[in-house]
């Protein structure tokens, strides 16, 4: 292994969920008179938690969130949690590879329980123990700030220069390279357009994964 230590983000890198959840967002503000595609709330809104997704929808929208908004999403997320949202092609697999020995953590803007719900689902809650970190949770200031993956370093003892981070949003990216860890920017999910890449790119990644192939090959 090229890093002493790996930080994964998990929606869109663990788990295919940023298609499902902005599906679900596009469809409910278009129908509230927002005309608003899949690959727009993607742009708008991926990577982004609580107050400071609020706020985002808000700026498109031009107002104030109906009320509407919030018991959809309750509703979604509902649905989600008891179904389960499947793995990223290969994250399984590449988890399971890693030394066992090799400190990694999960820093997500998702909840804690978010996060072990669906690791329990595909079955790597085992491989995290609990180095799950939340930055609802465990911060004040969550991405695209770099507090989180600060705060992941040094929970597995290993100095954030010494660490490589997978990241898929640009709100992420963009807290991930401000954190000066090694960043491989993650275009593997169902959500990640032709232009992802560059997006990323233009962020500052360090390198550029299509899949977890990729991603073995770039940390060795």
């Amino acid at each position: 292994m090229r890093f002493a230590g790996i930080i994964f983000d998990f929606d869109g890198v663990l788990i295919d969920s940023e298609y499902v959840g902005n599906s679900q967002i596009a469809a409910f503000l278009s129908s509230a008179g927002h005309p608003t595609t899949v690959e727009q709330s993607m742009a708008q809104f991926m990577g982004l938690a609580d107050r400071d997704f609020h706020a985002a929808v808000e700026n498109w929208i031009g107002g104030p969130l109906p009320d509407e908004f919030h018991t959809a999403r309750a509703a979604e997320d509902s649905r989600v949690m008891a179904e389960g949202i499947d793995a990223v092609h290969g994250a399984i697999d590449f988890v399971q590879s890693l030394p066992p020995t090799l400190p990694r953590a999960i820093a997500s803007s998702s909840s804690t329980r978010w996060i072990t719900r669906h690791l329990d689902h595909i079955g790597l809650r085992a491989a995290f123990g609990d180095q799950i970190f939340s930055g609802k949770e465990h911060v004040e200031r969550g991405k695209p700030a770099p507090d989180l993956y600060l705060h992941a370093a040094s929970a597995i003892g290993v100095p954030i220069e010494s660490c490589v981070i997978l990241e898929d949003s640009p709100v992420g990216a963009r807290g991930a390279v401000a954190s000066g860890a090694f960043v491989i920017g993650l275009c593997a999910g169902m959500h990640c357009g032709a232009d992802h890449a560059a997006v990323l790119r233009d962020i500052g990644v360090n390198a550029i994964a299509h899949d977890f192939g990729d991603v073995a090959r770039l940390v060795g």
